[in-house]
């Protein structure tokens, strides 16, 4: 089904560039996962993405679950036949709701209630349910059903959100596998990947680790951060607990998506990363470039007829000015909005692209320095 390979490590710190062997293609790591939370990613035809050489999309499965619904999505051949993305596709399992549709979800150790957002109905997940969904979805990959805590949250709630993704984890395991004997195409059947919880406490995270990595998945997962804790607890959580994950499987670090972030855990050994806020931000008139962060609605762009970053060559850098793109989210065009995430996701893969030649080339450390001394999170020069 998936099958790892590490090809090179940098020597000054841990960053690792590999490939992960997928059903519908090879996906080049370290990799940024753009998000199409219902089969696409917000504004993007799939041309332009695989023009950035994207080969890996995330789906998910509660969304398309409820509309407009897995049965539908597998009896029209899978989300490649349906969506016509022909190239990887990750599935989250649901777990992420479990955390973000707090008023709308009640969680026991069975399972979770879910309410609808779209019509008030209720459906209830169990951690086998959600393998059966996401099965059905065929991806290239789906994720263990978990349960991600808020921060802050005390030591007894993360204790315990350990204990239900731990034993979620086993039974959807066991579901997986009972599928994968039935299915007449088991080499074509998505991958199940692991994943770690504990929030901000190393030895919930340590417990969590034993256990996850125990049941042997082909890939795992670091689930709760990104969820409001301070960004070098985050960092102080990746720096111990990637290195106990094994060198030979895929390490994913879920819902990452500042750049500055993405470099710096690149640099811990993580490989892979998704999150909603490249496309987000886009759609909100704020992007990324070389030099920092930028406000496309900003009044000192009206007349500034230089491309959002003239050191990218994205087609929306090679042929609209700032002061046209300001224009356009002033007016409400729905161009805006197009061209702002054609830039967005340009510069993420470019950003992976760059930092995979440099691990390849043993310069990692450099490039991490060179990028951070560069780039201004905040706001970039006009």
């Amino acid at each position: 089904m998936v099958e790892f390979e590490l090809q090179a490590k940098d020597p000054k710190t841990g960053a690792r560039a590999g490939v992960l062997h997928t059903p519908h293609g090879d996906v080049l790591t370290p990799v940024f996962m753009p998000v199409g939370t219902q089969g696409t990613v917000k504004t993007m035809p799939w041309r332009d993405l695989v023009d950035f050489d994207v080969r890996i999309v995330l789906a998910n499965t509660y969304h398309l679950y409820l509309r407009p619904g897995h049965e539908l999505i597998a009896r029209l051949g899978g989300l490649h036949k349906f969506t016509g993305w022909h190239r990887a596709f990750l599935t989250d399992s649901g777990g992420f709701q479990v955390f973000s549709l707090s008023d709308l979800r009640k969680i026991t150790d069975e399972g979770v209630l879910f309410q609808s957002h779209h019509d008030g109905s209720y459906h209830f997940f169990t951690p086998e349910k959600a393998i059966e969904v996401e099965f059905a979805l065929r991806p290239d990959i789906m994720m263990s059903f978990d349960q991600c805590t808020d921060y802050p949250a005390t030591e007894d709630e993360v204790a315990a959100a350990v204990r239900r993704t731990t034993d979620w984890a086993r039974r959807g395991r066991e579901r997986w596998l009972q599928l994968l004997n039935e299915d007449k195409n088991p080499e074509t059947a998505p991958a199940l990947f692991g994943i770690i919880q504990g929030g901000v406490y190393r030895h919930l995270r340590e417990i969590s680790a034993e256990q996850i990595l125990s049941m042997d998945f082909p890939g795992y997962a670091v689930g709760g951060l990104s969820v409001g804790e301070p960004k070098e607890l985050m960092f102080e959580v990746l720096e111990y607990l990637l290195p106990m994950m094994p060198a030979e499987k895929p390490r994913y670090v879920m819902g990452l998506g500042k750049p500055e972030d993405l470099v710096r855990a690149v640099a811990l050994g993580a490989d892979m990363f998704d999150c909603v806020l490249p496309t987000r931000n886009a759609r909100n008139a704020s992007v990324y470039t070389w030099a920092g962060k930028m406000s496309l609605k900003a009044a000192y762009y009206a007349e500034d007829i230089r491309p959002i970053d003239p050191n990218c060559g994205c087609y929306t850098c090679r042929n609209y000015t700032r002061a046209y793109i300001r224009h356009l989210f002033v007016a409400g065009e729905l161009l805006a909005p197009y061209l702002a995430t054609h830039h967005s996701l340009y510069f993420f893969a470019e950003l992976m692209r760059k930092a995979r030649e440099a691990i390849l080339e043993g310069r990692y450390a450099e490039f991490m320095n060179d990028f951070l001394s560069n780039f201004d999170p905040n706001v970039a020069p006009r």
